[in-house]
């Protein structure tokens, strides 16, 4: 009775043994699919994890790269500007420089025609201070400069009596000695002024002052030509008492204004205005 009770037991107890076995095997094959799987899952997510941090290490490699590349792009254009800026300023120096030196020349070369003009005039007045050398030595006449023009100036005293426009036989030699001196200047022309003092007329029949210095130049004109003068290189003009030279308060300022001028007039290339000069 009790062996029949145990080979029950004994067979089932072996069939269980053999049931469990196959699901353990197929569960431990199962497992190391799952390991294996997982070890797999675990293996890609570390690559995908270096490959993230790769990328990412080459994006922020890329955005430093950007940076200096942006720095180095401002850079060039601020020197660019810069540069840009410099030249012309270059450009605009050369030009002022190149203006200065066109004017620099342009002044020297008034200043030479300046300079001959000037040395011209000087060789003119003393050649015809040579001329009238013997009468201003005798006090008869005085060769002056005024405004740059050569001035002969010859006394109303010696030329005319007090009051009269009629030359003096003293005047008339005079006069004669002056046109001989002043037809050697060829092509030159010659302006004759009369000037008087501030004497109002009174008896000589003119009826201004104005009247008397005109008629005064008018007659040293007439014998300036008798003398040899060209008629065209010749003009009159009376001043009355309206261009004085000296005081007319006084005896001797009135004697100096009472007076006959004979002006060289000067040339075109002679108005050339000296620099600094009058």
């Amino acid at each position: 009775m009790r062996s029949m009770n145990i080979l029950p037991w004994a067979l089932l107890l072996g069939a269980t043994a053999c049931v469990s076995t196959g699901k353990y095997d197929a569960a431990i094959a199962d497992a190391s699919k799952a390991k294996a799987a997982l070890q797999n899952s675990q293996s890609e997510s570390t690559r995908l994890r270096s490959e993230s941090k790769a990328a990412s290490d080459a994006a922020l490699t890329c955005q430093h790269s950007l940076d200096d590349a942006t720095a180095v792009n401002q850079e060039l254009h601020a020197e660019l500007a810069r540069s840009g800026k410099d030249a012309d300023q270059l450009l605009a120096a050369k030009g002022a420089l190149a203006s200065s030196l066109e004017q620099a020349k342009a002044r020297l070369e008034e200043l030479r025609r300046a300079q001959t003009a000037a040395d011209a005039r000087s060789a003119l007045f003393r050649d015809l201070a040579l001329k009238l050398k013997r009468m201003i030595d005798a006090g008869d006449l005085s060769v002056i400069l005024r405004s740059g023009r050569m001035v002969v100036v010859l006394p109303n005293d010696i030329v005319f009596d007090s009051g009269r426009a009629t030359v003096s036989p003293r005047g008339r030699e005079m006069l004669g000695m002056v046109a001989t001196a002043l037809a050697t200047f060829r092509g030159r022309h010659f302006q004759v002024a009369g000037h008087t003092d501030n004497e109002p007329i009174r008896y000589s029949g003119f009826h201004s002052n104005w009247d008397l210095s005109t008629e005064r130049a008018l007659a040293v004109v007439s014998l300036l030509i008798q003398g040899g003068m060209p008629e065209a290189s010749l003009s009159a003009a009376g001043y009355g008492e309206f261009d004085p030279v000296g005081n007319n308060s006084a005896p001797e300022g009135r004697a100096k204004n009472r007076r006959i001028e004979i002006t060289l007039q000067p040339n075109i290339d002679e108005l050339v205005a000296v620099p600094g000069g009058n």
